[in-house]
């Protein structure tokens, strides 16, 4: 039997493979790469969050600032990929960025869709905050999600409804005996830290 779901013609062209495993839009990295400064590379996994500044070099990307998730632990933060540790990601990785002497950036997703509240634009208001320029609006995530307070009234009002479901959703933050109810006086105290490094 002979396989027809690949094309062999002569006007077949095989694209790239990070492309084919959807990893890489290259015409987006092209767009991002002629702009000719930093871009703010901003990444999720299921356990945190990772902003990179990357600047484009012919041997290969070079990271000029980083900051991880579980960096946050240092400064008293209880880190989740959630938008309040997006946006101290972005702060603190912003401060090491300044140190490096960026002034501007352009925003970098990756594959990631541009949608309102996302974790990549509270990482990217982070870094607007610590004091770095880009075209971008911070119209994006509202102050209520940055600062975790959406996350406090959920678990107060879960608290109060299902004690069970509680200790369930909260169950990693009541292991470190870190309070969802006081999360938005713990980011303020974790920002504070990371303003004055």
């Amino acid at each position: 039997m002979i396989d027809v779901s690949k094309a062999t013609g002569p006007a077949y062209k095989v694209g790239f493979r990070r492309r084919r495993s959807n990893l890489t839009n290259y015409a987006k990295r092209l767009a991002l790469v002629k702009g000719m400064v930093p871009r703010l590379v901003v990444r999720k996994s299921s356990k945190g969050v990772l902003a990179q500044f990357v600047e484009f070099s012919a041997k290969g990307d070079k990271v000029l600032a980083e900051a991880r998730s579980m960096q946050l632990k240092e400064y008293g933060w209880s880190p989740r990929c959630n938008s309040p540790t997006a946006y101290l990601c972005g702060f603190l990785a912003g401060k090491a960025a300044s140190k490096k002497g960026v002034k501007e950036f352009n925003l970098d997703i990756g594959m990631h869709t541009p949608s309102k509240g996302s974790l990549m634009f509270a990482a990217l208001r982070g870094a607007i905050d610590s004091g770095l320029k880009t075209n971008y609006t911070t119209e994006m995530i509202s102050e209520d999600r940055i600062t975790g307070a959406a996350i406090a009234a959920y678990a107060k009002q879960l608290k109060s409804k299902d004690e069970k479901a509680y200790g369930r959703i909260f169950s990693a933050y009541v292991k470190e005996n870190f309070n969802p109810e006081n999360i938005v006086d713990a980011f303020n105290t974790a920002k504070g830290r990371i303003k004055n490094i």
